[in-house]
């Protein structure tokens, strides 16, 4: 099994800064990409931005400038750094990993692993 953990979510102000991460844990056997997804009251979940095990990234048009992808290989982990927050920014943020677990026998299932998703609050 594979855990994804995040933190950093919380209550800030328009203009303010917030540093998420995401730890995943368990029998992973590699991780290939890593990203952050949002979904805000009423609306479907969207990609916020996506990083490979190799550190090519891509974000969503609208965080583009102010947000900022980054994975630690090591650790298993991602962080978004976000800047100049804007109230369209409120959402909950999940994580998600893919790649692969190890399985029985020497081999490695698919993994696509979501995180429990935290909460970001920008408003005054």
């Amino acid at each position: 099994q594979v855990q994804l953990v995040e933190s950093g979510g919380g209550l800030v102000q328009p203009g303010g800064s917030l540093r998420l991460s995401c730890a995943a844990s368990g029998t992973i056997f590699d991780i290939n990409a890593m990203g952050w997804y949002r979904q805000a009251p009423g609306k479907q979940r969207e990609l916020v931005s996506d990083i490979t095990s190799g550190h090519r990234t891509k974000y969503t048009e609208s965080v583009k400038g102010r947000f900022t992808i980054s994975m630690d290989n090591a650790k298993n982990t991602v962080y978004l750094q976000m800047n100049s927050l804007k109230p369209e920014d409120t959402a909950v943020y999940y994580c998600n990993a893919r790649g692969w677990v190890a399985a029985g026998g020497g081999g490695a299932d698919p993994l696509d692993a979501w995180g429990q998703g935290t909460l970001v609050t920008v408003s005054t």
